[in-house]
């Protein structure tokens, strides 16, 4: 089917599918509410399964610019001023997968996205859209458009697809799914300058910190000068004044290590507390979700962005090539779910294993000693070597 298609969220998953839609020709309208693109400042891991996919849309060179290909990830126990193990990247990822392993800040990769989007003329992005109303039939969607101008706009077109994130009101209004649940975790996020915890954190790894009920990751950003700090602390009751200091447990103190970096970013830090989304509907007719609109997991395996931009790379040459959207979105929630909730599953019990008081902690420390720095090649070659396959190219009319 080629013809215009109506996705809400410019966000990583909307500006993916955007491109990925407009690369067979279609017309692709996305609807954002804010003023500009705007992606909420951390750092992003973007594993080989989703850099193949980008690599494909003609990002490869927009990333490497502006992320570092990490040599590994650095575990650190808690209280302990040794590390306990090195897990490799770098080359590693590369020789078992076949694409890089890298972390970059999310707003650059938006950016990014959005840059590559701008350079086609059947993309057209809306700002500012104060509201919209969808209409399903037959033949389509008919979508009337409240923009920031207060003027409005109605049009048609073959399919609405809703990326509008965690608390989606496509998921919500119009597929009649359910609110995102809050799962008793906050994540804060803060930058800070290279030289601020230069000795105590190595600026080409990414870094883990383990802590009782919490942990730490950190990010380095050479092109920023900037190391993302994201600190995941289990805050059972949200609250709109967590304020702009992590509120770590009371009866466990960061060790030396952990100390130097919360001092390194003061009071900078922002509170994010952590959604999912579970619902079994992806789509009614042609109106569909994708990302965190249809399965908002936890960030413990840093696969929230990749599963949005796989979705995307599925759910494009389907609705391209199948008859109509209703069958192509049942063939991309028949292909995606089960590998989505797997991801989920595995990204949930990272975070039990993360936060592990003693003396379980002591059993999870010797078997990720026991992995040693290539045990996750193994472990997670389903993850990382996993491939989209490539599309059939449009049928070309007779």
């Amino acid at each position: 089917m080629t013809g215009t298609f109506y996705v809400a969220g410019a966000g990583i998953s909307g500006l993916t599918l955007a491109l990925a839609l407009a690369k067979f020709g279609a017309t692709v309208v996305v609807l954002e509410r804010s003023a500009t693109i705007s992606e909420f400042g951390a750092g992003l891991q973007i594993s080989p399964n989703a850099r193949k996919i980008l690599n494909n849309l003609g990002l490869d060179e927009a990333l490497t610019a502006r992320s570092l290909e990490p040599a590994g990830i650095d575990i650190y126990p808690y209280r302990s001023p040794k590390l306990l193990v090195t897990m490799e990247l770098g080359p590693a990822m590369r020789d078992a997968f076949g694409a890089p392993y890298a972390v970059m800040h999310r707003a650059d990769l938006a950016d990014a996205l959005y840059k590559a989007c701008r350079r086609f003329a059947n993309i057209d992005i809306l700002f500012g859209v104060r509201s919209w109303d969808v209409v399903s039939h037959a033949r389509g969607v008919t979508v009337s458009i409240d923009e920031a101008n207060g003027q409005s706009r109605t049009g048609r077109g073959l399919a609405f697809i809703g990326a509008d994130g965690v608390h989606s009101q496509t998921r919500v209004k119009l597929l009649d799914g359910p609110t995102a649940q809050y799962g008793n975790r906050v994540a804060w996020r803060a930058l800070v300058r290279f030289d601020s915890v230069a000795g105590q954190i190595a600026l080409d790894k990414v870094s883990v910190l383990f802590g009782p009920n919490y942990h730490l990751v950190c990010y380095p950003l050479p092109h920023r000068r900037q190391v993302n700090l994201a600190l995941f602390a289990q805050v059972k009751q949200q609250s709109s004044e967590l304020g702009n200091i992590p509120a770590l447990p009371k009866a466990f103190r960061p060790s030396p290590r952990i100390d130097v970096l919360l001092t390194a970013a003061g009071d900078t830090w922002t509170p994010w507390p952590l959604y999912t989304v579970s619902t079994p509907k992806w789509h009614t007719g042609n109106i569909g979700i994708l990302g965190d609109a249809a399965h908002a997991m936890v960030p413990f395996q840093a696969q929230g962005a990749a599963m949005g931009i796989e979705d995307a790379a599925v759910l494009a040459p389907l609705l391209i090539n199948e008859p109509d959207a209703e069958s192509a979105f049942e063939k991309y929630q028949q292909v995606r779910q089960k590998r989505v909730a797997r991801v989920a599953s595995t990204s949930a019990s990272n975070g039990r294993i993360f936060h592990m008081r003693w003396p379980f902690s002591v059993a999870r420390n010797l078997g990720i000693r026991l992995q040693g720095s290539r045990g996750h090649l193994r472990r997670l070659a389903w993850l990382y070597g996993h491939e989209v396959r490539p599309a059939p190219s449009p049928k070309k009319p007779q």
